[in-house]
């Protein structure tokens, strides 16, 4: 994606469409700033001028709604969209919008952190002049570039339409995957600060919700720049955290080993089994130096007792 510039740019609210289901005409406002058509998008097969940009955002009630697109499923509080036409086969974007090919849209999500983001601070700083129908306001120039995320190497393409009425199939759609983010202020500043009516109205009626829900792909194939992987990305600290709790087991785990071994070596194979303690041998040395009393007893007789001596044979 190329930098893009500009000098001086008008922003104000206009009136859109934001519905483009049923018959029903619903009309509403979006922040626009216009841009000078000298402002281009590089990385595109084609060359296209930048127009304008707008914003869509939710109410601050409930989970984060207010973005036309998502990722995972999952949508954000608010979407920045980047405007372009075909300049190289087009005079003008009302000629273009209703081509194949015709316009190119960059997407950014957006969501709500702790600090304030300066960039999107000198659109938002402004909302004060603008806070009613057809009112708008000068702004200094900044790097519109500074809107994007900071990697603009992951992002979605796909060949879609334009989120309002009639809906031409003439947009080449880029989702960039990384959000941005901006404070709780700012976007509580988005969401509560503006009016759809015009600054006379007797009841001003609040400017939220001025988005179209997620629509069916409807069999449209959504390139990625990158291996898209829909499983949980874990942060840094929860990574630490995984990291520590490996470590711990590994060494409550060795503890026990190193315990039940030692236990087992200091512990006699006698005293474990004392039942089947064999019997003391004696060596072949040893048995050859006893007198072998049972054979002389078995063999000698006692002369002096008559009843044992050899009878004599009668004459």
């Amino acid at each position: 994606m190329g930098l893009v510039w500009i000098t001086v740019a008008v922003l104000l609210l206009f009136l859109k469409f934001v519905n483009c289901s049923g018959t029903a005409k619903e009309w509403t406002y979006a922040v626009q700033m216009t841009l000078p058509r000298w402002m281009g998008v590089a990385g595109l097969p084609l060359h296209y001028s930048a127009v304008q940009l707008h914003l869509h955002w939710g109410n601050g009630v409930g989970v984060a709604t207010g973005s036309e697109h998502t990722i995972n499923g999952l949508s954000s509080s608010a979407e920045l969209h980047i405007v372009h036409y075909n300049a190289e086969f087009y005079a003008n974007m009302t000629e273009a919008k209703t081509q194949e090919n015709g316009l190119a849209v960059l997407g950014v999500l957006i969501e709500a952190g702790e600090e304030t983001n300066q960039a999107y601070g000198r659109i938002l700083n402004y909302l004060d002049h603008i806070r009613y129908a057809g009112q708008q306001v000068a702004i200094p120039a900044f790097d519109v570039r500074l809107l994007l995320p900071n990697d603009l190497g992951q992002y979605f393409r796909y060949n879609g339409s334009l989120t309002t009425p009639p809906c031409h199939q003439s947009v080449l759609w880029t989702i960039f995957n990384e959000r941005v983010k901006i404070s709780h202020l700012q976007l509580m500043k988005l969401e509560t600060l503006l009016f759809s009516s015009k600054a006379e109205a007797a009841e001003p009626t609040a400017l939220q919700d001025n988005f179209r829900v997620t629509q069916p792909l409807n069999n449209r194939t959504v390139l990625s720049s990158f291996i898209h992987v829909s499983a949980k990305m874990y942060t840094t600290g929860e990574i630490i955290a995984i990291v520590i709790g490996s470590l711990c087991g590994c060494v409550g785990l060795a503890v026990i080993i190193r315990f039940i071994v030692k236990t087992i070596r200091s512990t006699s194979s006698w005293d474990v089994l004392p039942s089947i303690r064999p019997a003391p041998q004696h060596s072949t040395k040893d048995m050859a130096k006893e007198p072998k009393q049972d054979m002389a007893l078995k063999t000698t007789s006692d002369p002096t007792n008559p009843e044992e001596a050899t009878p004599q044979p009668e004459t």
